[in-house]
């Protein structure tokens, strides 16, 4: 009866260390192979970006250039698409490498998020059209800010489930949540004021000098906070290490 009983548990395999090593080695190249293809994906949108310009025609130099001037908002919409899906790598790339195995939701949301920027191609094109100025720039903004809070919780989903390695440095993630909040929120504040003004655009533009007030500000307190524990530990050390007597007390 107790053999019957115990059965199943003395089948059950145990991990040797070999086999611990290789489960996570396994892990390791899936959270690589996942950057790699992130980092291909992001090329290809980029690259869908550059084949989506207007070439410009004429047979003069005045032709030429009036047609350079005529396509000029497909122009500026390219390099602001290119800063900006520069700005959604970039995060991506401080985040994960320090990346070390997938867990939870994390493929699912990386997919979701690298749908995001095939799209900004087309949501570019569309953002450059005439007519519905609030339609298109809703939709361009949406699409922004969708890619900001699907990589916040990747972020999330990285730090509950501890997927990244150790020694990764503690205030990574804040600047990592920091710097696409800042992005994501520009882009949804800008949808609701695109319907008073057609300079809603200055929400993105205001983008980096917000980012670099908000991390000044989280650079001061860090250092406000890191001077006050030495100051506390060198108070605590010079009243532990006071002059004595001669058995040993402290003298008084």
């Amino acid at each position: 009866m107790v053999r019957a009983t115990l059965a199943p548990f003395c089948s059950m395999s145990v991990s040797t260390p070999e086999e611990a090593r290789a489960d996570l080695d396994v892990r390791v190249v899936a959270a690589e192979r996942l950057t790699f293809f992130a980092d291909a994906v992001i090329a290809i949108a980029i690259t869908l970006l550059a084949l989506e310009l207007p070439r410009p025609a004429g047979t003069t130099n005045a032709e030429l250039l009036h047609s350079v001037a005529e396509h000029r908002w497909e122009y500026i919409a390219f390099v602001l698409s290119f800063v900006v899906i520069g700005a959604h790598w970039n995060g991506h790339h401080r985040v994960f490498r320090y990346v070390t195995s997938l867990g939870g939701r994390l493929s699912g949301l990386s997919m979701y998020w690298l749908l995001m920027q095939v799209v900004t191609p087309f949501a570019t094109k569309v953002l450059t059209g005439d007519g519905a100025f609030q339609v298109r720039f809703s939709f361009y903004a949406a699409v922004q800010a969708a890619a900001g809070l699907l990589f916040l919780l990747m972020v999330r989903e990285i730090r509950r489930n501890h997927l990244y390695r150790l020694g990764t440095p503690p205030g990574m993630f804040t600047n990592a949540i920091v710097r696409t909040g800042v992005l994501a929120g520009a882009f949804l504040v800008s949808i609701p004021v695109s319907f008073f003004t057609p300079y809603s655009y200055l929400c993105w533009i205001a983008m980096p000098v917000v980012t670099a007030i908000v991390m000044r500000i989280l650079r001061r307190r860090a250092a406000r906070t890191t001077s006050g524990a030495l100051v506390g530990f060198v108070v605590l050390e010079a009243g532990s290490t006071g002059p004595r007597t001669r058995d040993g007390q402290r003298a008084r």
